[in-house]
């Protein structure tokens, strides 16, 4: 067992559960007025101004790959940097911040867009590399 506690923003993006490093969390915000831009990023839904900012805004299931952009924007966006620039995440809940101890990604697990897992009562949960997503983010695998 690791001895590493970390403090995580658990949330929940389709039908995926997931933590943030809580230091890497600027806000937690309901989305205001999200405006289409051309991209081939398919995990971008549009723009969204967050902090008096216009950021780019991208639904963390589709990046993660466990669904499309669905038609419905679910109403709650995680402020963090993506790559050294400011992102919202898109997500469908953001319930609870937790200290939970960190362990390792189990080797059958294909996720390399996880830095680390937690265990919870309902099973392990991911959390977020934001290095990884941002590479992801600009079509490009992570580094193994």
């Amino acid at each position: 067992m690791s001895e590493t506690l970390g403090d995580f923003l658990l949330v929940r993006a389709g039908p995926l559960r997931l933590g943030f490093p809580l230091d890497q969390v600027v806000e937690v915000s309901e989305l205001g007025s999200v405006h289409s831009v051309p991209s081939h990023a398919p995990a971008l839904r549009g723009v969204t101004v967050s902090r008096g900012r216009v950021v780019p805004l991208v639904h963390l299931g589709a990046l993660l790959g466990s669904e499309g952009i669905p038609d419905q924007q679910s109403g709650t966006a995680v402020l963090t940097a993506l790559g050294g620039h400011a992102v919202c995440l898109e997500v469908d809940e953001a319930d609870v911040i937790t200290r939970e101890e960190l362990l390792p990604v189990p080797a059958n697990e294909p996720i390399p867009w996880a830095l680390a897992v937690v265990r919870r009562d309902d099973g392990l949960i991911p959390i977020l590399n934001l290095g990884a997503l941002a590479e992801r983010l600009a079509n490009r695998e992570p580094d193994a």
